[in-house]
Formats: C-alpha cells, structure tokens, sequence
C-alpha cells in the first residue's frame, strides 16, 4: 500500500506552495498531486507552473498526478480543462464528468473523489472510459466500500482519502467572499488569509464546518490512522493524505510508521489539528464523529 500527497486544498501564497512541494519531495510519499481544484480565480501558480513542479518532483522519484477542478462553470475553465488533459506529459485525475469526457479514449486516468462512484455498474463504466485508479467518495463507509471491491475484478488500483478536512460540497457561490461582503468576481482574494480555510462554530462554540471559497469542508480532520490494517487487507491499494499549511510532515511519518507496522499513540495525530478528528463516515455515522478504533462494533 502507497501513500499519496492530495491536491493542496487552501489558498497558499505561492512562495508557500513551492517551499511545501521542496519539503515533500523528500517525504515518504509515492504519488503527488498537483493543481487547483477549488476555484480557478486562484492565479499563484498556473499550469506551466504546475507542470515545471512536476518535473522538479519526478526527478525526486515522485508519480506526479495533475487534478482537474471539481466544478467547472465558465468557458474560461473548460480552456483550462482541456490544456491539463492535453499535457502529454502527467497522468490526470478527473474531478467532473467533463474531464472524463475529454480523457474516454486516451491513457488511464485517475477518477478522483468528486465523481460520486457508489456503485458497482457506475466503477465499472468508469473503468471502461479508461480510469485505472478510483477514489471513493469520502462518505462512503468501510462496509460499503469492501462489498464494492469484492464485487469488483480487481484491476482498478483503489485509493481511500485517509487524512484531512473532508471535502464536503461545492457551490457556485463564495462563502469566504459573502463572509466580508464582496462579490465572488471582487473577492480580493481574502481566502488566503485561511491557510486551512475559515473554521465556522456553532452557537455553543462548537467546531462545526470550515469554508473555503466555494467548497465547504468538516471542521474536524478526517482520520483513518488506526484502520491501516483493515484498509490492507481490504484490498486498497494507496492512501491520499490531503495537505494542511502545519504539520504536514509528521502527519506522513506517522502513516509511513503504520504502513509500517507501527501502531501509533491515540493522541499523536489529534495534536497536529485545530478541530478535533472525525471517521463516522467510515463507520456508517455522522461524519463528524469520532470513533476509536478499538472501540469499533
């Protein structure tokens, strides 16, 4: 099993980004994926930068993997779109239907988390339009997921989004830009002062969800470090470990340990986070509940 480094989610300034990927490149990582998924008004780096990090992380002996946006809404972004798909150079993964559309017919593809495969005929017609790796939905609990890849052949590599703020939803709207009254178009770009997006509270001042531009994520960090065995055995074949602004480091050296063998402390990953962990989708909860692995039923 492999692990892999997700699309940074936040707005980084791009100093930030580059001095991120230099440290990951030397992280125990097999896979990194690189590019905006969130919102195309995010300009610190564009895909010929995107691609020249990519060369860079090759040459560290990384698969680099550039991720499509997850909601296309203008001409603008379809451009984009297809200038990814037509690299020639890095494998892509889809994150909307549009992306397939132009990737059916050409080498394998990645069919990332945004593309809602719950079932057993939709897997298997995205394997059919050439995807070669899968990304469940991130709702989608360890029961379910087991019975799809036992009634799965097998052939597609199965990649589980173990670690970080869960993607919740998308909208054409900008939270993060209604929160200071601007117009998306007049955003002033303020997501950039939330590394790790914006952390909404409930009334009693519990973490409730984190909004970051359009997308709206769990407070809590999704934590799949206790189930490594299960996920082996499952039959999975990579982890995506998505990245925050801090930390990021140890949170890799505490997978790589448990890939490992190594069991890892209860409290080790829940001091690198701002709000708590969460897996109660993994167990077919409510996903922002947390339950330990030993006390699983």
């Amino acid at each position: 099993m492999h692990l892999t480094l997700g699309p940074i989610l936040g707005y980084w300034p791009r100093d930030q980004v580059l001095a991120f990927y230099r440290d990951a490149a030397n992280w125990p990582v097999d896979t990194i994926y690189l590019g905006e998924v969130v919102c195309s008004r995010r300009h610190e780096l564009r895909l010929d930068d995107w691609r020249d990090l990519g060369r860079e992380l090759v040459l560290a002996g990384k698969t680099v993997v550039l991720s499509t946006q997850a909601l296309l809404e203008s001409e603008s972004e379809l451009r984009t779109l297809r200038r990814i798909v037509d690299n020639g150079e890095f494998l892509i993964e889809a994150n909307d239907l549009g992306a397939v559309g132009y990737l059916q017919g050409r080498t394998g593809f990645v069919a990332g988390p945004h593309l809602n495969i719950y079932g057993q005929e939709t897997l298997a017609l995205f394997a059919e339009l050439g995807a070669r790796r899968w990304v469940p939905p991130i709702e989608m609990s360890a029961g379910q997921l087991a019975q799809l890849m036992a009634a799965h052949d097998g052939e597609l590599e199965t990649e589980v989004f173990a670690w970080g703020r869960l993607p919740l939803a998308f909208s054409a709207r900008c939270f993060t830009a209604r929160h200071f009254n601007l117009k998306k178009d007049e955003c002033a770009f303020r997501c950039q002062e939330f590394a790790d997006g914006q952390l909404l509270r409930t009334r009693e001042g519990e973490p409730f969800l984190t909004l970051n531009g359009i997308q709206t994520q769990s407070a809590a960090t999704h934590s799949l470090l206790g189930e490594v065995d299960a996920l082996r055995a499952m039959g999975v074949t990579h982890l995506r470990l998505s990245p925050q602004s801090q930390h990021m480091a140890e949170v890799v050296r505490l997978f790589a340990n448990a890939l490992q063998g190594e069991r890892p402390a209860s409290d080790a990953a829940a001091d690198l986070v701002e709000a708590g962990l969460c897996n109660g989708y993994w167990h077919g909860q409510p996903g922002m509940r947390w339950k330990t692995p030993d006390a699983r039923s």
